[in-house]
């Protein structure tokens, strides 16, 4: 296990604080490894081992414990008394009524709660009514391109810079999940894996969790949303397509599986946000998908647009980074994302190269019509002048980008 020192230094800056840490992502991005992690650090620091209660509820071992009334004695009975008992709790919206176990191990003294939830949807109901102000949030994403080298063993400085591009290519292909990384591009094994990650989202965290019969209706959104990344989407749009294939479905149905599919964090969907008149704007926003590679195995490899794909992989750097990110719209002109973060603003437009000057006309002239004196960012995948200056936009490569600790 190769340590995500970001999330872990989370989790140890939470240590012991009044909040409930709720650590939620895609499934298999690392959540239960993560906890395994921080508990080898509690051990290390001197935590005995019975003062640490781990339940996954996924193992079938723990069938028993879907129950809340059963979770809680069970736990109960094994809390220390006189100091800290560390629990934590994997995949808990498994448990019918998690919710009221979690509040009544929170309020009790010296007990460090963590949970981990595959569906965004735990913390729109009674979990948030009841602990309103007393829980954090980790939002976990697979690997950054930063991550997936180190666990090839070819982190930056190790590594020429066409080598990183090699890896780059592997990274936008077979996608960024741990297990993936491990894999070492073995083609096959790695279409079987991701395979089986899709199969699960669909059925268990969409189509089960929201009582969707017809799962091939779902998955031909699914397949509209990943040929449609870079694009503004509408649920009209998508109804419109379905009905004319022959299948039937209302402009309510097709919304309420978009909220499913992005609850289940298959996809993240970034709203357009008015530059000039500083206000948020409800219709066509764009999705972007959790991980490339999934992308890779549900649309052909011919309707690949590259520069659509980085636009994808910086929207979830930007989310890894803490950024609340919108697509910028300005008049007729749109800015791919405006990205705000601890109370500064950055603008950025993603190409997979502006060599041609046409293009770089094009990408340049939002950013340009931007009044305000914000940072702007042109990233691409050139290699010929990587970097640049245009009258203060600055032209950056996008892997120097991804691989460094700064905007």
């Amino acid at each position: 296990m190769l340590e995500r020192q970001e999330y872990l230094n989370r989790l140890i800056r939470w240590r012991e604080r009044q909040l409930i840490k709720v650590v939620t992502g895609v499934r298999r991005c690392g959540k239960s490894t993560l906890f395994l992690l921080y508990i080898d650090y509690l051990k290390e620091t001197g935590v005995a081992e019975e003062q640490i209660v781990f339940i996954n509820l996924e193992d079938v071992d723990n069938e028993h414990l879907l129950d809340y009334k059963t979770l809680h004695t069970y736990v109960k009975e094994r809390l220390c008394k006189n100091k800290y008992t560390y629990v934590f709790i994997d995949e808990v919206q498994k448990c019918l009524h998690y919710e009221k176990t979690v509040d009544s191990l929170f309020i009790k003294e010296n007990v460090d709660v963590y949970i981990t939830g595959s569906n965004a949807h735990m913390l729109s109901g009674e979990l948030a009514t009841l602990l309103s102000g007393r829980y954090v949030e980790i939002r976990m994403l697979p690997l950054s391109f930063a991550e997936y080298l180190m666990f090839i063993g070819n982190e930056k400085g190790k590594s020429g810079l066409c080598e990183i591009r090699s890896h780059f290519t592997n990274y936008i292909q077979y996608g960024s999940f741990p297990y993936v990384a491990a894999l070492q591009n073995d083609k096959s094994i790695i279409k079987d894996y991701i395979d089986g990650i899709y199969n699960t989202i669909l059925l268990k965290d969409v189509a089960t969790r929201e009582g969707i019969t017809d799962v091939s209706v779902l998955e031909n959104i699914v397949k509209f949303l990943c040929s449609s990344i870079g694009s503004p989407i509408s649920a009209k749009k998508i109804s419109d397509v379905i009905n004319a294939s022959g299948r039937k479905i209302s402009v309510n149905t097709v919304e309420c599986y978009l909220r499913a599919l992005v609850d289940s964090f298959l996809f993240y969907k970034a709203n357009r946000f008015d530059i000039k008149g500083k206000q948020n704007l409800k219709t066509l926003g764009k999705y972007y998908i959790v991980d490339t590679g999934l992308r890779d195995i549900l649309v052909s490899s011919s309707s690949m647009n590259l520069g659509h794909l980085l636009e994808n992989i910086v929207y979830l750097e930007l989310i890894r980074r803490g950024c609340k990110v919108h697509i910028g719209k300005l008049a007729e002109k749109e800015i791919d994302f405006v990205a705000s973060n601890a109370g500064e603003t950055i603008y950025y437009q993603v190409s997979a190269s502006t060599l041609d000057d046409n293009t770089l006309k094009r990408e340049l002239e939002p950013l340009q019509k931007i009044s305000d004196n914000h940072p702007k960012y042109l990233l691409t995948l050139d290699e010929y002048m990587p970097s640049a200056n245009y009258d203060g936009i600055r032209k950056v490569s996008v892997l120097d980008w991804l691989l460094r600790d700064c905007n």
